[in-house]
């Protein structure tokens, strides 16, 4: 068994018990000696012997009754006392069913967080610029362990075993149809377009001589050289001047080609089995290629030293960018209704769940621990709490024993 050990307001309980046991008790000797002391006088004396009397039987009741609840009274082995030391198990039970059903409930939970106030206490200590930095230290601080506690044989393990199998499992043709048919809608691959003709047309100005080697490659060995050396020229400045209105018409039938090529492509990744089943071939192709695992494992070394400095410098952009953010955080949700609104409904969704998913396996700990405590001992700290308010039943046993004495005796006396 575990022995309880007692704190300082355990010791100002007992204190307290101490004193109120003592009033109950002098209420009962009193009641015991003016009961002697008036027994066979008549007169406003036998009323007097007649409230002491019941206030005596009152009061030696209530002891018995409060008592029998943490120990034998007298010592003497009654039937159904001691009922903590005997009984602590299943009142362990009853409390742990009694708590499970109407305190560890998501219900409870959920109106417990909405009268709170949660939201705006969190916002008016996130507005403190003071209390935003120490969220950022300590957030950094964990990430960066975390970061550093991940080495690559873990993080390689992770991509061979989970995440690359995973992602050639899972289709990827119908998502990157939706995907490229909505960067067309919004234009966005114009800005590629853009970078390849601006590059072509930069790299056919710088390399003309590249050009037209590779050119002159393809002319006829019977032709003269001063005549493929005008072709290639040609070639060369028709090639520049057709990029060059590909950069600068927004509208050139090559882009408008060029989008209706991406939204065909869109519609087949989407429809088409065949173009479907090649993309499919094509990402499986490349997620097992060997130099796929050593580029990840670069781009995360790469990411992980980007994220660790970037944790360990307190005038940095990102810790700057993480504290202002927070204080916004804190000053919209003070000033915010809609978001605090928001914020508290998904925040007691989230605490409602937990409470619905794991409350079941944390009651138990109520009868657990209950269940490892001495008995003795165990009504000893029980009484602790609840003997004083459980004194003041001796008293108001002697109290109303006494005046229940007076009345039957002066209605026995009204009677006669």
């Amino acid at each position: 068994m575990t022995s309880i050990a007692l704190t300082a307001a355990d010791e100002s309980r007992r204190r307290g018990l101490v004193r109120m046991r003592a009033v109950a008790t002098s209420l009962f000797v009193l009641a015991i000696v003016v009961f002697v002391l008036t027994m066979h006088r008549d007169g406003w004396l036998g009323y007097v012997n007649a409230t002491a009397e019941a206030a005596m039987v009152g009061a030696l009741a209530d002891w018995f009754a409060v008592t029998a609840l943490f120990r034998h009274p007298l010592g003497i082995p009654i039937p159904h006392t001691a009922l903590v030391p005997r009984k602590k198990d299943v009142f362990a039970k009853s409390l742990e069913d009694f708590v499970a059903g109407h305190f560890l409930t998501g219900e409870a939970a959920r109106e417990r967080l909405a009268g709170s106030e949660a939201a705006a206490r969190a916002g008016r200590w996130l507005a403190d610029p003071a209390n935003s930095e120490r969220v950022v230290v300590h957030a950094s601080a964990l990430t960066r362990r975390a970061l550093e506690h991940v080495t690559d044989e873990e993080m390689q393990a992770v991509l061979e075993h989970s995440v690359m199998p995973r992602l050639v499992r899972e289709p990827v043709a119908p998502l990157a149809g939706t995907l490229l048919g909505q960067v067309v809608e919004d234009d966005v691959h114009r800005h590629l377009v853009d970078l390849v003709v601006v590059e072509a047309h930069d790299w056919l100005l710088d390399n003309p001589d590249t050009f037209a080697s590779v050119v002159g490659e393809r002319a006829p060995t019977w032709s003269p050289l001063w005549v493929n050396s005008m072709v290639v020229d040609r070639l060369h400045t028709e090639a520049l001047r057709w990029v060059r209105d590909v950069r600068d018409t927004r509208d050139h039938r090559v882009r408008l080609a060029v989008d209706d090529l991406l939204r065909d492509l869109a519609r087949n990744l989407r429809e088409d089995p065949a173009t479907m089943r090649r993309a499919e071939e094509l990402k499986e192709t490349f997620l097992t290629h060997p130099q796929t695992m050593d580029t990840a494992m670069s781009l995360w070394a790469v990411l992980r030293r980007t994220l660790v400095d970037a944790m360990e410098d307190p005038e940095g952009r990102l810790r700057t960018r993480l504290h202002e953010e927070l204080v916004s955080l804190g000053e919209r949700l003070q000033h915010d209704p809609d978001l605090r609104t928001r914020v508290e409904r998904r925040a007691g969704d989230i605490i409602a769940g937990l409470v619905d998913t794991y409350g079941a396996e944390l009651v138990p700990v109520i009868s657990q621990v209950i269940q490892r405590w001495d008995g003795k001992e165990a009504a000893e700290r029980i009484e602790l709490h609840v003997g004083r308010d459980l004194q003041f039943i001796r008293i108001n046993g002697t109290v109303v024993g006494g005046l229940a004495g007076f009345l039957i005796h002066a209605l026995s006396g009204l009677a006669a």
